[in-house]
């Protein structure tokens, strides 16, 4: 059941690609109608876990997935953007085991089914993929639904969810400003609208106070039952294990398996939002949860493919999708607590989108990084140019150069340390699209 190359599915969506507009055009209308001419699945859902925030939604959608699937649940995934297949986005639940991504057929035919629903009428790609999302999940059945939001919240096209069981709003800082407003609030505002009256709200760690204030005065304007992190759930490391804490229980569990401390509070995030949806989740059930979780293109750790296989020999490489500079600070918080542990040089591989703050993401990894390698990136056209980006790094004070791809980077990398006893750490990342490319050209998509 795993995608494909050149798959019909995504054949299919090729063709809506020339069809329709690329990108996002915030507004319920067209998805409300699309769905209302598909008989609403949206209404037909098993309970719903919505989730939003600029940072951290992917790690508390697979927690909450691992954690729902270690009690015997079958669970229902939808996460956007995918990184090397189109089937990635859409991951089916399976009673006692583990959630499959969907089989091509099935989702060609559900592609296609919604575009016949939509008749040609102006509409922009995700909200054919988001109405393919409600459709497959109303078919097939499942105890739960994960759902992420793609973009903001209010108007994006996932929130035509009239009762979630939970809605879950991660780390909120500035990205999108475009379509989000350029005030950490504004962007507040917008991931708030996935709240509903008197449904459940967890609001999971805020670095900004102003963040936590709007997210707080919303819940309670709309009389939503709330948990808030470091208020009424939290998490901490002690002597190598996670010790969770919320208003009903106290519990001593393993360190997850996601990289980085950041991490503790998405673990916790997703092991409140799991309760807060009504499910009695046990102890062992958590345990394996974090044990078992995954989440590729996050903190990945690649050691063997095509692309490794450049690197220096004893290489330590991670690629990263973090693009703004909440996530560079966070991913450079663990590159440094790496560096405590075991000192190596740090080398980035970077490629960036033009709608990101370069410079606000190079200004994380000052006085960790020794060089910063830029590269293009093939999988979207909206990639700045590896010059320009080489220059933004510069500014940021960093030794810089533009080259051709990841490859060419690895190899120069290899090449300084032919002889150096101490191999490097290499970070490759500042967009997912970048992340998709290495994972595809190193043989290593997500399953």
């Amino acid at each position: 059941m795993t995608a494909v190359k050149a798959s019909e599915a995504a054949q299919e969506i090729e063709k809506l690609l020339g069809l329709h507009p690329k990108g996002f055009d915030l507004s319920l209308d067209r998805i409300t109608r699309l769905l209302g001419v598909l008989g609403n699945p949206q209404e037909r859902l098993p309970p719903v876990i919505h989730i939003a925030g600029t940072n951290g939604k992917g790690s508390v959608t697979a927690f909450s997935r691992a954690i729902l699937e270690a009690s015997g649940l079958s669970v229902h995934v939808h996460t956007s953007p995918h990184l090397v297949n189109w089937h990635e986005r859409y991951r089916l639940g399976v009673k006692g085991g583990r959630g499959q991504l969907v089989g091509d057929a099935v989702f060609a035919d559900a592609v296609r089914r919604v575009a016949a629903a939509n008749d040609g009428q102006k509409i922009t790609v995700f909200e054919i993929l988001t109405a393919v999302t409600f459709l497959l999940f109303s078919e097939h059945p499942a105890d739960v639904a994960i759902i992420e939001v793609g973009l903001g919240g209010r108007f994006d096209a996932t929130n035509v969810i009239a009762r979630p069981a939970v809605s879950v709003i991660m780390p909120i800082s500035l990205d999108h400003q475009a379509y989000l407003g350029d005030r950490v609030e504004l962007i507040a505002a917008e991931k708030a609208g996935i709240m509903k009256r008197g449904c459940a709200v967890v609001i999971g760690h805020q670095e900004e106070e102003a963040a936590r204030e709007v997210l707080v005065s919303t819940a309670d304007r709309l009389g939503c039952p709330y948990t808030v992190y470091g208020q009424d759930f939290m998490a901490h490391e002690e002597f190598g294990r996670l010790i969770y804490q919320d208003e009903f229980s106290l519990s001593d569990l393993p360190l997850p398996r996601l990289t980085g401390r950041h991490q503790y509070a998405n673990a916790a995030a997703a092991i409140r939002a799991v309760k807060a949806a009504g499910f009695d989740v046990s102890d062992h059930a958590i345990e394996q949860g974090l044990q078992s979780v995954e989440w590729p293109g996050r903190l990945q750790r690649l050691t063997l493919g095509k692309l490794a296989a450049i690197a220096p020999v004893g290489a330590e490489i991670w690629v990263d999708g973090g693009h703004n500079p909440g996530a560079g600070q966070v991913i450079a918080e663990t590159m440094a607590n790496f560096e405590e542990r075991d000192p190596r040089p740090l080398f980035l591989i970077i490629g960036m989108i033009n709608t990101k703050d370069p410079i606000g993401y190079f200004n994380a990894f000052k006085g960790l990084a020794e060089q910063v390698f830029t590269v293009p990136i093939r999988a979207s056209d909206a990639g700045l140019d590896p010059v320009a980006l080489a220059d933004d790094a510069a500014s940021a004070g960093f030794e810089a150069g533009a080259v051709s791809g990841v490859a060419e980077a690895l190899a120069a990398i290899s090449q300084m340390f032919e002889n150096d006893p101490v191999a490097p750490r290499i970070l490759i990342g500042g967009s997912l699209y970048l992340v998709g490319d290495v994972l595809a050209d190193n043989g290593t998509p997500p399953k």
